[in-house]
Protein backbone atom coordinates (compact mmCIF):
# COMPACT_ATOMS: atom_id res chain seq x y z
CA UNK A 1 0.00 0.00 0.00
CA UNK A 2 1.54 3.55 -1.02
CA UNK A 3 2.21 5.62 1.59
CA UNK A 4 1.38 8.60 -0.48
CA UNK A 5 -0.34 8.68 -3.78
CA UNK A 6 -3.99 6.95 -2.88
CA UNK A 7 -5.59 4.06 -4.73
CA UNK A 8 -8.70 5.14 -5.76
CA UNK A 9 -11.92 2.76 -7.68
CA UNK A 10 -15.34 2.94 -7.96
CA UNK A 11 -16.86 -0.72 -6.15
CA UNK A 12 -19.31 -2.31 -8.58
CA UNK A 13 -20.94 -1.27 -11.85
CA UNK A 14 -22.46 1.99 -11.19
CA UNK A 15 -20.16 3.83 -9.38
CA UNK A 16 -22.37 4.61 -6.17
CA UNK A 17 -19.63 4.47 -3.98
CA UNK A 18 -15.87 5.55 -4.26
CA UNK A 19 -13.41 3.38 -2.32
CA UNK A 20 -9.45 5.01 -1.89
CA UNK A 21 -6.85 3.86 0.12
CA UNK A 22 -3.26 5.29 1.02
CA UNK A 23 -1.65 4.99 4.18
CA UNK A 24 -3.23 2.87 6.08
CA UNK A 25 -6.63 4.62 6.06
CA UNK A 26 -9.85 3.89 3.70
CA UNK A 27 -12.05 6.39 2.49
CA UNK A 28 -15.80 5.13 0.96
CA UNK A 29 -17.49 8.36 -0.79
CA UNK A 30 -20.94 7.95 -1.41
CA UNK A 31 -21.20 9.74 -5.01
CA UNK A 32 -24.82 9.79 -5.98
CA UNK A 33 -25.50 13.21 -6.91
CA UNK A 34 -28.29 13.67 -4.58
CA UNK A 35 -26.52 12.35 -2.18
CA UNK A 36 -29.36 9.36 -1.84
CA UNK A 37 -29.17 5.96 -1.33
CA UNK A 38 -30.63 3.27 -4.13
CA UNK A 39 -29.88 -0.37 -4.36
CA UNK A 40 -27.07 0.67 -5.71
CA UNK A 41 -25.18 2.07 -3.03
CA UNK A 42 -26.33 -0.60 -0.36
CA UNK A 43 -24.80 -3.60 -2.89
CA UNK A 44 -21.62 -1.80 -3.24
CA UNK A 45 -20.93 -0.89 -0.10
CA UNK A 46 -21.16 -4.28 1.53
CA UNK A 47 -18.76 -5.42 -1.76
CA UNK A 48 -16.40 -2.22 -0.44
CA UNK A 49 -16.22 -3.37 2.96
CA UNK A 50 -14.77 -6.60 1.62
CA UNK A 51 -12.29 -4.65 -0.28
CA UNK A 52 -10.21 -3.05 2.83
CA UNK A 53 -7.58 -5.23 2.89
CA UNK A 54 -4.92 -3.71 5.19
CA UNK A 55 -6.52 -0.89 6.08
CA UNK A 56 -6.52 0.31 9.84
CA UNK A 57 -9.09 3.14 9.55
CA UNK A 58 -12.39 3.63 7.70
CA UNK A 59 -13.76 7.82 6.66
CA UNK A 60 -17.14 7.67 5.58
CA UNK A 61 -18.24 10.61 3.82
CA UNK A 62 -20.45 11.96 0.83
CA UNK A 63 -19.56 14.16 -2.29
CA UNK A 64 -21.35 17.16 -0.69
CA UNK A 65 -24.14 16.05 1.54
CA UNK A 66 -23.42 13.34 3.74
CA UNK A 67 -26.78 11.37 2.65
CA UNK A 68 -30.58 12.46 1.87
CA UNK A 69 -31.69 9.13 2.97
CA UNK A 70 -33.20 6.66 0.96
CA UNK A 71 -33.73 6.80 -2.65
CA UNK A 72 -37.11 6.37 -2.80
CA UNK A 73 -37.48 6.30 -6.68
CA UNK A 74 -35.18 3.82 -7.19
CA UNK A 75 -36.47 1.36 -4.37
CA UNK A 76 -40.07 2.08 -4.46
CA UNK A 77 -40.21 -0.88 -7.48
CA UNK A 78 -38.98 -3.66 -5.32
CA UNK A 79 -40.30 -2.61 -2.09
CA UNK A 80 -44.01 -2.15 -4.12
CA UNK A 81 -43.40 -5.30 -5.54
CA UNK A 82 -42.80 -7.20 -2.38
CA UNK A 83 -45.91 -5.58 -0.78
CA UNK A 84 -47.83 -6.02 -3.49
CA UNK A 85 -47.54 -9.87 -2.82
CA UNK A 86 -50.58 -11.99 -1.88
CA UNK A 87 -48.54 -14.30 -0.11
CA UNK A 88 -44.84 -14.21 1.34
CA UNK A 89 -45.33 -10.65 1.82
CA UNK A 90 -42.98 -10.17 4.92
CA UNK A 91 -40.19 -12.56 3.53
CA UNK A 92 -40.22 -10.39 0.36
CA UNK A 93 -40.08 -7.38 2.21
CA UNK A 94 -37.22 -8.68 4.55
CA UNK A 95 -35.44 -9.53 0.96
CA UNK A 96 -35.38 -5.96 0.24
CA UNK A 97 -34.26 -4.96 3.71
CA UNK A 98 -31.67 -7.35 4.44
CA UNK A 99 -29.76 -5.92 1.58
CA UNK A 100 -29.37 -2.36 3.55
CA UNK A 101 -28.63 -4.64 6.11
CA UNK A 102 -26.00 -6.28 5.01
CA UNK A 103 -24.02 -3.32 4.33
CA UNK A 104 -25.34 -1.23 7.82
CA UNK A 105 -24.68 -4.17 9.95
CA UNK A 106 -21.37 -5.18 8.04
CA UNK A 107 -20.30 -1.74 8.37
CA UNK A 108 -21.23 -2.10 12.35
CA UNK A 109 -19.02 -5.65 12.31
CA UNK A 110 -15.56 -3.97 10.80
CA UNK A 111 -12.89 -4.73 13.74
CA UNK A 112 -11.45 -1.27 12.62
CA UNK A 113 -12.27 1.78 13.83
CA UNK A 114 -15.06 3.69 11.32
CA UNK A 115 -14.99 8.10 10.89
CA UNK A 116 -18.27 9.47 9.70
CA UNK A 117 -17.81 13.09 8.53
CA UNK A 118 -20.92 14.56 8.36
CA UNK A 119 -21.68 17.13 6.26
CA UNK A 120 -25.04 18.57 4.61
CA UNK A 121 -27.73 16.59 5.63
CA UNK A 122 -27.83 13.28 7.36
CA UNK A 123 -31.27 12.07 6.75
CA UNK A 124 -33.25 8.77 7.62
CA UNK A 125 -31.21 5.85 6.07
CA UNK A 126 -27.93 8.30 6.23
CA UNK A 127 -28.30 9.02 9.77
CA UNK A 128 -28.99 5.12 10.50
CA UNK A 129 -25.47 4.05 8.70
CA UNK A 130 -23.82 6.81 10.77
CA UNK A 131 -25.19 5.38 13.97
CA UNK A 132 -23.64 2.25 12.88
CA UNK A 133 -19.62 3.92 13.10
CA UNK A 134 -17.97 4.37 15.75
CA UNK A 135 -16.60 7.92 15.81
CA UNK A 136 -19.06 11.04 14.72
CA UNK A 137 -17.90 14.31 13.59
CA UNK A 138 -20.16 16.91 11.81
CA UNK A 139 -19.54 20.62 9.78
CA UNK A 140 -21.31 23.37 11.57
CA UNK A 141 -23.50 23.00 8.63
CA UNK A 142 -24.52 19.65 9.31
CA UNK A 143 -28.46 18.69 9.83
CA UNK A 144 -29.91 15.43 11.17
CA UNK A 145 -33.16 13.96 10.69
CA UNK A 146 -34.99 10.82 10.87
CA UNK A 147 -38.38 11.17 9.56
CA UNK A 148 -39.60 7.59 8.83
CA UNK A 149 -42.70 8.12 10.83
CA UNK A 150 -43.74 10.83 8.23
CA UNK A 151 -43.22 8.41 5.47
CA UNK A 152 -45.56 5.97 7.70
CA UNK A 153 -43.39 3.79 8.53
CA UNK A 154 -40.89 3.11 11.79
CA UNK A 155 -36.96 3.13 11.18
CA UNK A 156 -36.08 -0.37 10.40
CA UNK A 157 -32.09 0.47 9.38
CA UNK A 158 -30.72 0.08 12.75
CA UNK A 159 -31.32 3.77 14.15
CA UNK A 160 -33.97 2.75 17.04
CA UNK A 161 -31.34 -0.02 18.26
CA UNK A 162 -28.34 2.37 18.38
CA UNK A 163 -29.58 6.32 18.60
CA UNK A 164 -30.61 5.48 22.63
CA UNK A 165 -27.37 4.11 23.74
CA UNK A 166 -25.99 7.30 22.18
CA UNK A 167 -27.34 9.98 23.14
CA UNK A 168 -30.25 8.29 25.57
CA UNK A 169 -33.64 7.22 25.03
CA UNK A 170 -35.10 10.37 25.39
CA UNK A 171 -33.99 12.08 22.59
CA UNK A 172 -33.75 9.16 20.07
CA UNK A 173 -37.67 9.37 20.64
CA UNK A 174 -37.64 13.00 20.44
CA UNK A 175 -35.76 12.76 17.13
CA UNK A 176 -37.68 9.43 16.02
CA UNK A 177 -41.55 10.16 16.80
CA UNK A 178 -41.36 14.43 16.10
CA UNK A 179 -39.50 13.69 13.04
CA UNK A 180 -37.97 17.18 13.33
CA UNK A 181 -34.48 18.28 12.37
CA UNK A 182 -31.67 18.60 14.42
CA UNK A 183 -28.67 20.94 13.95
CA UNK A 184 -24.99 21.04 13.95
CA UNK A 185 -24.86 22.38 17.62
CA UNK A 186 -27.72 20.37 18.65
CA UNK A 187 -26.41 16.99 17.51
CA UNK A 188 -23.15 18.08 19.58
CA UNK A 189 -25.02 18.83 22.36
CA UNK A 190 -26.86 15.54 22.60
CA UNK A 191 -23.57 13.53 21.75
CA UNK A 192 -24.65 12.37 18.66
CA UNK A 193 -21.31 13.94 17.11
CA UNK A 194 -18.23 14.88 19.12
CA UNK A 195 -16.58 17.42 17.32
CA UNK A 196 -17.95 20.33 14.66
CA UNK A 197 -15.94 22.00 12.02
CA UNK A 198 -16.39 25.59 10.50
CA UNK A 199 -17.05 23.89 7.03
CA UNK A 200 -16.65 20.80 4.56
CA UNK A 201 -13.00 21.64 4.05
CA UNK A 202 -12.23 21.70 7.81
CA UNK A 203 -14.24 18.70 8.21
CA UNK A 204 -13.08 16.64 5.80
CA UNK A 205 -9.19 17.38 7.20
CA UNK A 206 -10.01 16.67 10.67
CA UNK A 207 -11.16 13.33 9.34
CA UNK A 208 -7.81 12.25 7.42
CA UNK A 209 -5.66 14.23 10.22
CA UNK A 210 -7.98 11.47 12.64
CA UNK A 211 -8.12 8.79 10.95
CA UNK A 212 -3.69 9.00 10.62
CA UNK A 213 -3.81 9.21 14.26
CA UNK A 214 -6.05 6.02 14.61
CA UNK A 215 -3.71 4.22 12.16
CA UNK A 216 -0.74 4.73 14.14
CA UNK A 217 -2.28 2.78 17.12
CA UNK A 218 -1.70 -0.54 17.74
CA UNK A 219 -4.20 -2.40 15.67
CA UNK A 220 -5.21 -5.15 18.07
CA UNK A 221 -5.48 -2.62 20.77
CA UNK A 222 -7.91 -0.84 18.38
CA UNK A 223 -10.14 -3.71 17.74
CA UNK A 224 -10.09 -4.83 21.69
CA UNK A 225 -11.34 -1.91 22.22
CA UNK A 226 -14.26 -1.47 19.73
CA UNK A 227 -15.08 -5.10 20.61
CA UNK A 228 -15.91 -4.61 24.41
CA UNK A 229 -17.33 -1.13 23.67
CA UNK A 230 -19.61 -3.14 21.59
CA UNK A 231 -19.92 -6.25 23.10
CA UNK A 232 -23.61 -5.80 24.82
CA UNK A 233 -22.05 -8.29 28.16
CA UNK A 234 -22.92 -7.96 31.46
CA UNK A 235 -20.23 -5.79 33.64
CA UNK A 236 -18.34 -9.30 34.88
CA UNK A 237 -18.55 -10.88 31.51
CA UNK A 238 -17.42 -7.57 29.86
CA UNK A 239 -14.30 -7.01 31.92
CA UNK A 240 -13.33 -11.05 31.78
CA UNK A 241 -13.68 -10.58 27.80
CA UNK A 242 -11.46 -7.98 27.88
CA UNK A 243 -8.75 -9.60 30.12
CA UNK A 244 -8.78 -12.48 27.76
CA UNK A 245 -8.11 -10.42 24.98
CA UNK A 246 -5.17 -8.29 26.12
CA UNK A 247 -3.69 -11.55 27.35
CA UNK A 248 -4.50 -13.13 24.35
CA UNK A 249 -2.53 -10.02 21.64
CA UNK A 250 -0.60 -8.32 24.07
CA UNK A 251 3.00 -8.97 24.17
CA UNK A 252 6.19 -7.76 25.91
CA UNK A 253 7.75 -6.06 22.97
CA UNK A 254 4.76 -4.18 22.60
CA UNK A 255 4.74 -3.14 26.37
CA UNK A 256 8.04 -2.63 26.63
CA UNK A 257 7.83 -0.08 23.19
CA UNK A 258 4.85 1.71 24.78
CA UNK A 259 6.51 3.02 28.41
CA UNK A 260 9.84 3.92 26.26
Amino acid sequence: MSNSAPEVGHVGGSGAVRLSQTAGVATLTFTHPKAAFGPATWLETAQALGQLGEARVLILRGERHFSVGLDVKATAPSIAAALSRPEGKRAAFKAVVDEMHAAIEGLAALPIPVIAAIDGWCIGAGLELAAACDIRIASTSARFSLPEVRLGIAADLGGLQRLPGLIGRGRAAHLALTAEPIDAATAERWGLVTELHADADALYARAEALAAHLAALPPKALEGTKRTLNDNLSHAQSLAAAVDWNAEHMTAEGLAGAVK
